[in-house]
């Protein structure tokens, strides 16, 4: 954001962690995600494979496919519940499905749809569009796991669930669009461009904190109700240094529009975000001295 705000960044952070720690506990499910290296780490200490191997099946979640039930591996993890992208697929008429053993992608082909799924990224990609995988993609004694709701939307379904019986029931009751249709071409072009501007060489979950700030601007009254709108605003001097400097107006590398687009899925780091700093080069302090301080991903410290 502006290279504005600066002073004692560091002890404010100090004095607000237990705020952000209580901040990231009151989050909903989609409202707060695992860092990419956070999610590697629990995948690589055996979290997401003790799970499954919890689970039995008289345990496991159960899920019915319009009314038929689905007797493919299925385990709950961290409120999610997760089934083999090769079973499932194939269950809901799948051509085929590949497998990449170099880069630990599998690649869905279906009527009218390519998936491709990697192991540990925390998304999807189908169609063009890319599905946000809040806990990411999960390979577990050799079977990779997607979470149902992300693959169900793939294939044109809907997920209900419910939790007495922890029965995912999935009916196919959408269409769905590819890239071309659903993305609004003005939206990803000026999304995309601002979070290259803003956080061009930050990792992918720092890119998207950055676009959290602009959606959640955007749906904020105290903003403009747009995507461009939010980046241009004036009103109280500049938000964005690179709609001031011309920055905005790169061309975007490849991750920041595969962010932008996560965005534009509904992911989000938090829905309560609306600023965000670069402690280091910030010249003024008026962020961290009116808004609550949330956390720190990369070199951005963000408030709400």
């Amino acid at each position: 954001m502006s290279k504005f705000f600066k002073r004692n960044v560091f002890m404010r952070r100090c004095l607000a962690a237990f705020m952000c720690a209580a901040l990231l506990i009151v989050f909903t499910p989609g409202a707060y995600a695992l860092d990419p290296e956070e999610l590697r780490a629990r995948n690589d200490g055996g979290q997401a494979e003790a799970y499954a191997a919890g689970e039995t099946r008289a345990t496991s979640p159960a899920v019915v496919i319009n009314g038929i039930d689905y007797s493919g591996k299925t385990f709950l993890y961290n409120s999610t519940t997760y089934v083999g992208i090769r079973e499932y697929s194939m269950f809901m008429g799948a051509d085929s499905v590949d497998w990449n053993p170099d880069s630990k992608t599998a690649t869905v082909s279906a009527d009218e749809l390519t998936l491709r799924a990697k192991h540990l990224n925390t998304y999807v990609e189908a169609g063009g569009r890319y599905l946000w995988a809040r806990d990411g993609v999960i390979i577990v004694s050799g079977t990779m796991y997607v979470p149902i709701r992300v693959i169900a939307k793939a294939f044109g379904c809907s997920v209900g669930w419910e939790s007495g019986t922890r029965t995912a029931y999935v009916t196919s009751d959408t269409e769905f669009v590819s890239a071309e249709k659903f993305y609004n071409g003005d939206d990803l072009y000026w999304l995309s461009r601002i979070i290259n501007a803003e956080a061009g060489n930050e990792p992918l979950y720092g890119k998207i904190a950055v676009g959290s700030v602009v959606m959640n601007r955007v749906s904020s009254s105290m903003f403009p109700q747009s995507i461009y709108g939010v980046i241009f605003d004036m009103s109280s001097g500049v938000q964005f240094t690179p709609a001031a400097n011309g920055t905005v107006y790169n061309t975007p590398n490849e991750e920041s529009v595969i962010a932008a687009k996560l965005c534009l899925e509904g992911a989000s780091v938090s829905d309560s975000i609306l600023f965000f700093m670069n402690g280091r080069l910030a010249e003024s302090s008026w962020i961290s001295d009116n808004r609550p301080y949330v956390m720190t991903i990369g070199n951005h410290d963000f408030f709400s």
